[in-house]
């Protein structure tokens, strides 16, 4: 049974989680929490930086059908870069049904992300060694959606926003079709199915948010704040322009994009033993929130 870390070990995860030699050289520590909200508990990884605090802190969303250390480790690498290069504190989750997730993944929305990714902003913001004032969110494909709507929700949390691939109309790029949009009106959700994990039973609710949801108007018209959005050029399965409607939503002057050529969807994690195109992402994302929280 997974155990809820209470507020005192939350602040234990500040002070020393790993001998203190160890800590130090390798510049970040690492560890696995559960967090409550509502009717389930979000399974989450924290990595924050050893040293003194206090340190801005990102909230990681990931995408469909993936889980909170992303497609080829993609956001389990890039974590501790992000905390002992750039001295950023992260915390990646599980959506409902994902990863960990005991939850029913018909009970993932585009409200139960927000939700989520809230809770794990006041997680992270109830830790001595985290700056409150300056929480971060980035999510990649779907995630990036997510990260979005949390912006323009909840801009009084979120004070910067890096999307990777970022979908904001997940019917236009293929993941959602009308034809599966007619089969969960009759049966209440439709079956998403795909290579690498079992399918998903996806609810008419989230159907209903994505066919509704004017999801960069919402952001638009919600969020002053600014935005990131990175892409890989040769991205088959949300087209790269994507990220140039992103941040043409932003009137923030810090607001832009960071396209890196010969990358695919999944940052080329599969593809390169060096992994240099997501460290390249991850470099240009650290480099974007080490300028905006502070």
């Amino acid at each position: 049974m997974k155990k809820v870390v209470s507020l005192v070990l939350v602040l234990l995860l500040c002070a020393a989680l790993v001998p203190a030699s160890l800590a130090e050289e390798a510049g970040w520590v690492e560890t696995v929490v559960s967090i409550p909200n509502g009717d389930h508990d979000i399974p989450a990884t924290v990595c924050l930086p050893t040293g003194e605090g206090v340190f801005p802190a990102v909230v990681m969303l990931h995408g469909t059908g993936s889980s909170r250390d992303e497609a080829g480790n993609g956001y389990k690498m890039a974590a501790p870069v992000l905390a002992e290069k750039f001295g950023i504190a992260t915390i990646r989750i599980d959506f409902m049904g994902n990863g960990d997730s005991t939850a029913d993944y018909m009970g993932y929305t585009f409200d139960s992300a927000v939700s989520d990714a809230v809770a794990a902003a006041a997680y992270m913001q109830a830790m001595d060694c985290i700056d409150a004032e300056h929480i971060g969110v980035m999510g990649w494909s779907q995630g990036g959606t997510d990260a979005l709507l949390c912006a323009a929700r909840r801009p009084e949390v979120f004070k910067s926003v890096v999307t990777w691939a970022g979908a904001p109309d997940m019917m236009l790029d293929g993941f959602f079709s009308q034809e599966l949009y007619e089969e969960a009106k009759k049966n209440g959700y439709f079956v998403m199915t795909f290579d690498w994990r079992d399918s998903l039973n996806v609810s008419l609710a989230w159907c209903d948010d994505v066919a509704n949801t004017d999801v960069l108007g919402e952001f638009a018209a919600g969020y002053t704040g600014p935005v990131l959005a990175i892409h890989g050029e040769e991205d088959t399965t949300v087209d790269p322009e994507w990220s140039n409607r992103i941040a043409a939503a932003s009137t923030n002057p810090a607001s832009g994009t960071h396209f890196i050529p010969g990358m695919d969807h999944t940052f080329n994690v599969f593809t390169e033993e060096d992994f240099h195109s997501l460290y390249n992402a991850v470099d240009a994302t650290g480099e974007f929130f080490a300028a905006t929280l502070k």
